[in-house]
Formats: C-alpha cells, structure tokens, sequence
C-alpha cells in the first residue's frame, strides 16, 4: 500500500508540475546531470546535461538555450560561467553534453540553463543545479588497498578502523571508497548513508567501481573515528552453487582503499588515507554470502569500534594488497536501498520457539527481528516464497541449485545468536533474499509477536516514470505485479530472480527491458550493465548468458535469443531518451557480435540459442527464433552505424540485415498458407513483431496467428521469446481485443490466472505447481508490463525522433475495458493517454509535455477536439481521413476528444 500511495503522490506532484499554474513565460526545470540529481563523485570528462521545459500552454516549444557552467553558485545563477557558456544556441535540444574547458577533479560545478520558447521569448537563468568531479583518473588515489591476515576461506567479516585530528573547522569533507566485496562505512559511531549493498556488482578483475560520500556533517574538531566493516557479496563468494562463482578468477578476501579529502575553514587541504596503519579484528558478523544468507554472533559485538577512544590494542596491523583491477571508476547509478518497510501480515506460533511470518506479498530483500532472549540463543530465520501442507516454510523451489558441502550455510537462512541484553534488532548487512514468508526456529524459547518481524523491500531505487490504472482490477493488480518483479529484480544490474539465483540473464532483462523503461527511470542502470557486457565480452565478440559472470555461460545458454542484449537494450535506451552514447560506447561490441554469427552462420540462419524457454506445450523452431534475433541486431547495427555517420558499416549491416530476412523467408515461410513454421503462436508472432514478414502477407499471417490464437482456447501457448511478442502482435495487426482476452484471462495459462490465484510477483512458469523453473518471483514473462503502454495506452516511441520527441498514439479502445490511463515521465516531461467510454462513445484525453510533438491515430467516424472539429483546431493538423482512421498531428499541450 506504501508504495502505491508513493507511485501515485509521485506521478500527482510530476502532473501538477505542467496544471497546477500558469507561466507568463517558460521556464527549464528538473535538472539533471549523467541523469543524477546534482551527483558528487562523477568521473565523466563531458557529462550530459538535461533539463525539462515547464510550459502549460499549447504548442509550447523551445527555440533556443543557452548553458551555463561554473564554479562560482552565484555567478553563475545571475548567467556567468568561468567554466562554459554556450551563448544562444538555436535548437530544441534538451540533452547536451558538456564541451566547456577541462573539468578538474575534486571539484564542485553549477550550472543553468537559459531557455527561448517558439514565439523567441528567453526564461530567466534556473537555479543553478550542480555536479561534482570525484579522482577522474587512477593516479588521483593516494590510498593503500588494504585487508587483513586470512583467507578467502575464513567466514568472519572483517572490521577496520582508525583515528585522525581535525584541529581545524572542516568545510567540506569527502570520503572516496573503492571495495572489492561490499562495505558499511561509519564515522564517529554513525553509520554513513542509506545505501545497500555497496558497490555494485561488475566483473572485478576488469572494473572496480568507487563511492563518493559527503561526510562533512558527521566530522568534528578534534579526535575523529572512521571505521568500514568488509563483506564477501559477490567478490569471495563462499556458497557452493552450479555456477561456480566460488572459484571466480578474482576471488580473494575482500579489501578497499580509502581517501578522505579535508578542507578546513582557512583553505588548507587534508587527506587521510587508509594505509596499513588502520587496525583490523574479526567482528560480530561470523558469515556472510550474498547467495544464502548471514549469522551473527552477538556476544562478539564490539561496542563503540567505530568511535573515537575505543580501544584497539588488541586488534591487528591491517597489509597491502594489490588493487582488484587496473580500473577503478565512479558508482554513477541509482543506489541500492531499503525503499519500503513491510511489517508481517499474519504469525502463526507453532510453539514458544517456533513462528512462521507471511508479509502477504512476495519481495526482494531482507527481514529484521526483535527479539529478546538468554544469551547464547541461537535464531534461524528461514526465508521462502511458499508453505508445506503442514505451514511451514517451503524452499523446494528455490534451492534446487544450491550445492553445499556441509549443513553449516544454510539456504535463505539467517542465523542469529542473542548477547542476552535488552531487545536485539538483527537485520542483514551483506545479503538479500526472496520472500513472503519467514519461519523462525531458536534452540531456547523466545516471544515473538506479529511486530517482532519486519520485511524491507530492496531494490536499485530508480525513480518511478510511469502509472497504470484502468477499470479492470485484474489489469492493475498485473502492471503491479509486473512492476514488483522488475524492482525485485533490480540490483545494479537486472536479474531473473531474488532468491534461486540472483543471476544477470541476458534473455530476461532484453524481454522486459520495455516494462522497466516505460514504468522506471532506469538508464543509470542499464548503461552501468552494458559496461559490464563490454568487460565480459571474449576477443571473437561472444558474451556470455549471464552478465556479470565467474566464467559460466560462454558454451551454454547464450547465443543470439539471450545476449542481444548488447544490441536490444542500448537501442531501447535511445528510443526512450535519444540518448545515442550507449550505442556509441557499445557499437564495436554489436559489431563484433554480429560478425561473430555472421562467422559461424553464414546461410543467415543461425540454430544458436534456447529457443523459446518454457513454453506452455508447443515447442518452436530454435532455429527461427534465433535467427530473428541475429536479424534484429543485424538491423539495430545497420541502424546505429547510420546515427554514428558509418556509412560503409551502414550498407553492409543492412544487407547483411535483407539476407538473413530472405534465409528466413525462403526456410519457414509458406507464402500460399502465410503461415511459418509449423505455425504455433510463437513461430507466428515473433516473424511479425520483429518485422521480417513481407508486408503483402502480413495481414494474412497475422489472421493466421489470430486463429491459432482462438483454436487455443484464447489462451497463450508460448515461452519466454513467444511473451514478448504474442500481445504486441495481435495488437498492431487488428487483434488488440483478442490480446486483451488473452492476456486477462483467468484460467490457466495466463498472467490473469496468477492474479487469480493470489500472485503479487509474476512468476517463472505458467503452471503454478510446476516442479521445476518455479520461481515466484521472475521478472522474464513481464512484456506484458509494457503493453500495458503500448496497445492500451497507445504510446509509442518513434525512432526518428526518439526520447518521445515525437510521440505515436495508437491506443486500442478494447471491448471488455471502461478506461484506461496510462503516464509516462518521459526526456520532454509528463505523457497522459486516456481513454473512457460511455455507451457507444469513446472519451479520450492525452497530454503532450512541451517541446514535444504527436502523431495520434484514431478510429472514428465523428471525432471532436474541445467540442470542435478538429479542421477549425489550430494546434492539429489532419494528415489523412479514410474510412474511419483518422491520422493527426498534434503539438505540446492537453486535448480531449470525444470519438464516435
């Protein structure tokens, strides 16, 4: 309920933003920098900025902008830069990167934006915004990278700590932190941020990423207390499982290295540094892994080691170590955090040391206990997605490929031992699991009650951009579903699942890389996961099926249906941003990866790949399949080469791009029958979704689909590839009401059938008692998220004008469905398709944010705008009338439209 209360006050405050007043002029708003608000520690040489124009009124444009850059708030407020002024720029562009005079390290900049609205009116300058510069470069570090005396084998976590004196008053104080492993940073006692799980996961040996945190305001004059406690995560993994990450080529005892950078109030410069000076000792913190769970030893707290005078006589000198990678780069992404607090629903007590929890709804994330007890009490917390007849918690869907040598590391299982003082709180530092239900088991009666037990939903806190709501319950509660699975599946990097395996698939996230783009701001991420390609990447241009990995994945599971990811994802994020840097970073990795198929297929067809991973009975083609994914990357590369100005690569790729189209055409597709394959629903709709379909058949292969489609009970018969390209199928060819029948069924197999059974997370199977692939919390059949947006809500990105610059509706005014209303927060600002029908009349209203345009498409014999016909309306345009469909250009504003 939290979280659907924040969603919905979110999206309330982004609308009011453009309908709440009028501006007697535009203003630039919402600025952003490398899309962080005013970030500190970044490391790019020419960051992007972006900003939005704040203008309520019709066919609002901006004409012109003008940059300001500087070091100086003040100056640069009043329009004054020392660093960069780009002076009036005649363009419409919202994005610009920065190409002032070198960026110094260490340093803090503001900027404005000045803007000119179609009619040549300038703004005022905006507040200024800032950014700030962290090391840059590696020679910046001045610290030692540090651990102590054992091994990758020793379970305890380490503690580190040391003193300084600040004998001046500190202005600004930043402490820079690069980890292999994870950390908690604490200054005189408190613990620094709110972030989880730091830094986040990438190949180690290949990139090392650093945080930057400000901790002037927990410094003080005199004697000051800096203490930093090690996890494993996924560095020294110590958990057996079938992926091997236990004998990863990095692993080693977790180790950092720390610059603290002082200023004091005269000007004067300070840096502390972590060197083998710092002292170490075991704490409380007796084992961890990022896979099963973390124990806790209470009786070995050390209390006040993060403080000034504790005494650590007794603990150890700290060694060097080498650096994990010769590249270590700023965290510039979203933060993993506790982002909702879910107290426990419901406790069942089986007896005074026996309780099983149920959160009512499945999460990502850790739960916390207070409890009180003898000392010595040791607590198991066991955490699963689904009960035993009897009640107990079930895990036989998640540990099936768990491997452990011994009964001491329990799966999903916290272990806790109480130091017997007063109300213990025990929460997890270094893991994250998926649940609903907590059993808690302790070897000496304790008293629980239902507040003893509180779940925390954890996830890459990337801010919301997108809202559903329709007249159909079992509608919303899929979007929030879908919406649950993406977040619980968003780590700084995506994942399948929380809890069996916390593994980066590549065919999972290009699957719902629609969903997450169309409900979240999620760029940060995504560009941070398409680096982690580009480290995994072999020579010959393969990649691997799960990103980051130890080496599993190269000879298995990948191929073209799974890591296109290095294509699909970077053109999704320039659809929805127009963002080009992506594909400019990744366009040697596409190149190469295409080259690759083009190597070891060069028929143009390619059997490489799963296929379509757990379909409902019908198995198609992998052959099929595969090779539409080496023609969709084929084009994407065509494509991209054309936006980066590689005219050469542009030809070759679109002819490499026909041939595969032929291959395809001439092996599968019956041009009498119009049907491919041996025409299942997968075999039907991915030819037509991708595009390889020659347009004189595609309505015929798209009736084809339709009746196979009823012939199935208007049930779905499709895996993982089939899910995303079932509904949008139906849907762009004619059958939008079929795709809603499918898609909202509720019997079995459906997303609808989940919901009717009690799913609050999509699932890893349709079967919902399915012995194997049982996942409760899978984010990889969650297209439908997106189409949501697309057939319902009409809102289409357009390639030719991306980041929703230009924005196509086409919504589907269903049978079946009262209304519908979809936002976006897009790169222009707040998009609204809504629709209402009221008899045989359709109410339609849509919002475009400034700067921006439309292309809308709508059927309808009689249409009015605002009570008008649309030929007296002079912010739309007619582009064509035939037999119903009408195609209109609109500019920026808010329409209504009354359709019969």
């Amino acid at each position: 309920m939290k979280a659907t209360i924040r969603l919905v006050f979110l999206l309330a405050v982004l609308v009011s933003t453009y309908n709440a007043n009028v501006f007697a002029a535009s203003e630039a708003g919402n600025l952003r920098c490398e899309y962080l608000v005013n970030p500190i520690g970044i490391d790019a040489p020419k960051p992007r900025l972006t900003w939005l124009m704040i203008d309520d009124k019709r066919a609002a444009a901006q004409s012109a902008y003008e940059l300001i850059v500087g070091t100086d708030s003040s100056k640069v407020g009043s329009g004054v830069g020392d660093k960069w002024t780009t002076g009036k720029v005649a363009s419409s562009a919202m994005l610009v990167e920065y190409n002032g005079s070198p960026l110094e390290p260490f340093t803090r900049y503001f900027w404005s934006v000045k803007i000119w609205d179609a009619t040549g009116i300038p703004s005022s300058v905006s507040v200024p915004a800032s950014f700030e510069t962290g090391k840059m470069k590696m020679e910046n570090w001045r610290g030692t990278w540090i651990t102590d005396t054992h091994d990758i084998k020793l379970k305890p976590a380490p503690y580190f700590r040391t003193e300084f004196n600040a004998n001046k008053k500190v202005v600004s104080a930043r402490a820079y932190i690069a980890v292999a492993g994870l950390f908690e940073l604490y200054v005189n006692g408190a613990k620094i941020g709110n972030h989880r799980l730091d830094p986040m996961y990438t190949r180690f040996d290949r990139r090392t990423l650093y945080l930057t945190h400000d901790i002037t305001k927990s410094l003080k004059e005199g004697k000051n207390a800096v203490g930093v406690l090690l996890g494993n995560g996924w560095y020294n993994h110590q958990s057996t499982a079938v992926w091997y990450f236990d004998e990863a080529p990095w692993r080693a005892r977790p180790s950092f290295c720390m610059d603290i950078q002082l200023t004091y109030s005269d000007g004067s410069q300070e840096t502390i540094t972590s060197d083998t000076d710092w002292k170490t000792a075991l704490s409380p913190v007796i084992s961890n892994s990022i896979y099963t769970g973390e124990h806790v030893d209470g009786r070995l707290a050390q209390v006040g080691w993060n403080s000034p005078g504790f005494d650590d006589s007794k603990w150890k000198d700290s060694i060097p170590v080498g650096p994990p990678s010769a590249n270590i780069v700023a965290q510039m992404l979203q933060p993993i955090r506790d982002v909702e607090v879910i107290p426990a629903k419901k406790m069942k007590k089986i007896n005074d040391s026996h309780y099983v929890f149920d959160l009512e709804r499945n999460i990502s994330g850790v739960s916390q206990l207070k409890v009180s007890g003898q000392a010595g009490t040791i607590i198991r917390v066991k955490h699963g997605e689904r009960l035993l007849a009897d009640g107990m918690v079930d895990q036989s869907n998640i540990d099936a490929h768990y491997r452990p040598t011994d009964q001491l590391d329990p799966f999903g299982t916290d272990i806790y031992t109480l130091k017997g003082i007063g109300v213990e709180i025990f929460k997890p530092s270094f893991n994250y699991k998926g649940f609903q239900y907590v059993e808690v088991t302790s070897d000496q009666p304790v008293d629980l009650k239902l507040e003893s037990l509180t779940g925390f939903f954890m996830h890459s806190d990337v801010a919301i951009a997108g809202h559903i709501q329709s007249s159909d319950s079992i509608l919303n509660k899929i979007w929030k579903a879908t919406n649950n699975s993406y977040l619980s599946n968003l780590f700084g990097y995506p994942t399948d699942c929380p809890q069996r395996e916390k593994n980066g698939w590549t065919g999972d996230a290009h699957t719902a890389v629609e969903t997450g783009l169309y409900n979240f701001d999620g760029i940060t991420v995504y560009e941070k996961w398409m680096a982690d390609h580009r480290d995994e990447q072999q020579p010959n241009g393969v990649l691997p099926a799960i990103i980051p990995t130890s080496g599993w994945g190269y000879t298995w599971a990948n191929g073209p249906d799974w890591t296109s990811t290095i294509a699909i994802i970077p053109w999704n994020i320039y659809l929805f941003y127009g963002d080009t840097k992506v594909l400019r970073d990744c366009y040697e990795n596409i190149r190469r990866y295409v080259d690759h198929i083009t190597k070891i297929s060069p028929s143009g067809l390619t059997d490489w790949g799963l296929g379509d991973w757990i379909p409902v009975k019908s198995v198609s083609s992998k052959e099929l399949t595969s090779s539409l994914f080496y023609y969709t990357d084929a084009s994407i590369l065509a494509k991209t080469a054309n936006l980066l100005g590689k005219k050469a690569d542009s030809e070759k790729y679109n002819a490499l791009a026909l041939k595969i189209k032929e291959a395809i055409n001439a092996k599968y597709l019956n041009r009498e029958t119009g049907i491919y394959a041996s025409g299942f629903q997968t075999e039907l709709s991915a030819p037509l979704h991708w595009g390889i379909v020659p347009e004189v058949l595609r309505i015929k292969v798209a009736e084809n689909l339709a009746k196979r489609v009823i012939a199935d009970g208007k049930h779905i018969d499709v895996g993982l590839l089939g899910s995303k390209t079932i509904l949008n199928a139906l849907s762009a060819n004619g059958y939008a009401d079929l795709a809603y029948e499918v898609a909202l069924q509720k019997t079995f197999p459906s997303w609808g059938w989940w919901i009717v059974n009690g799913a609050t997370t999509l699932y890893e199977n349709w079967p919902i008692d399915s012995k194997s692939d049982s996942s409760l919390n899978h984010i990889m059949l969650g297209e439908i998220g997106a189409w949501f947006y697309k057939s319902l809500g009409g809102m289409y990105t357009d390639e030719k004008q991306p980041g929703f610059k230009n924005i196509i509706f086409k919504p589907d005014f269903v049978k079946g469905l009262n209304s519908f209303e979809a936002n976006h927060l897009g790169p222009y600002g707040m998009i609204i398709s809504s629709w209402k029908r009221t008899g045989k009349k359709i109410e339609y209203k849509v919002t475009i944010p400034p700067n921006s345009n439309a292309e809308l498409f709508l059927k309808g014999d009689k249409i009015l705008e605002g009570g008008k016909a649309l030929s007296v309306n002079e912010s739309i345009k007619v582009i064509k009338q035939d037999n119903g469909l009408n195609e209109l250009n609109l500019k920026s504003g808010s329409y209504l439209f009354s359709i019969k």
